[in-house]
């Protein structure tokens, strides 16, 4: 009846073993000439908007940037509402978004409702403790739009030779495949439900109203979730790149797909 028993699972600490993976699945990517950023889009409701940057924008971010957010002057708005809610004894939520390029078209599979990479991005995200909502994308944006609105418009850029979108609102993936765009995902948490000041609860055993338990707590965990979330993110694009390109050396998957790659140069 003890119901911490869910404190240790339920806690960020269980996501530093997928941080360690998610280091090598990284590797695996930048060998195949792809990369994943994240940032900070939005915190405890600043800006009004989420922020739409370019990959330039997102990768000139600093590593030691407090909140992972490219725009100084919002992340000092967004420093300043925490310490606000710190005197509070409050929480904050907010918006991370993952990057990845440089993925080639085809990655995933359109033949099984399981197998869909879009599907799979959004379960690994949303495993994430306190993420409560995917969007890949236009995200939500896509259902209030009509289809002349979001769809991406195809077009074939004739110096590279290759087939390119107009814009991004797919987010990059479509059929349950990449699509040789920016894969683009956010995860929107909720805040830490730890709160200094603790909300109203119910001892289990005497069934008397008590305030809830207090452990530690983070004011905000979006700038450190991102990180998560690049992890999990390198995590489902690495399986996929195995699940495309298989061998058993990075010298025979690198075999199959240069052989690939040169398909495509010839669709």
């Amino acid at each position: 009846r003890d119901l911490r028993n869910i404190l240790e699972r339920a806690s960020a600490r269980e996501t530093a073993a997928r941080v360690a993976c998610g280091a090598l699945a990284k590797q695996l990517l930048v060998a195949f000439g792809a990369e994943i950023r994240s940032h900070v889009i939005q915190l405890g409701g600043i800006p009004d908007m989420p922020l739409e940057l370019s990959w330039d924008q997102i990768d000139a971010i600093p590593e030691d940037a407090p909140l992972r957010c490219a725009d100084l002057k919002i992340q000092q708005r967004m420093i300043e509402s925490i310490d606000q809610r710190r005197e509070a004894g409050d929480t904050l939520g907010g918006v991370l978004e993952v990057v990845a390029r440089g993925l080639l078209p085809g990655l995933g599979s359109h033949t099984a409702w399981d197998l869909k990479l879009d599907g799979r991005l959004a379960q690994a995200v949303m495993s994430i403790p306190a993420i409560k909502a995917v969007a890949i994308g236009a995200g939500t944006e896509a259902s209030s739009l009509p289809g002349s609105e979001i769809h991406d418009e195809i077009a074939y850029n004739r110096e590279t030779k290759k087939f390119i979108r107009e814009t991004n609102r797919a987010g990059g993936l479509e059929g349950g495949v990449t699509n040789g765009e920016e894969v683009r995902i956010r995860g929107h948490m909720k805040p830490l439900s730890t709160l200094r000041r603790p909300l109203r609860s119910v001892d289990i055993d005497t069934k008397q109203d008590e305030p809830a338990g207090f452990e530690r707590s983070d004011i905000t965990a979006v700038p450190a979730a991102g990180v998560v979330a690049e992890s999990m993110v390198a995590l489902v694009l690495g399986t996929a790149m195995r699940d495309k390109f298989g061998g058993d050396s990075m010298g025979e998957m690198k075999r199959n797909f240069e052989g690939y790659r040169e398909q495509l140069r010839g669709y």
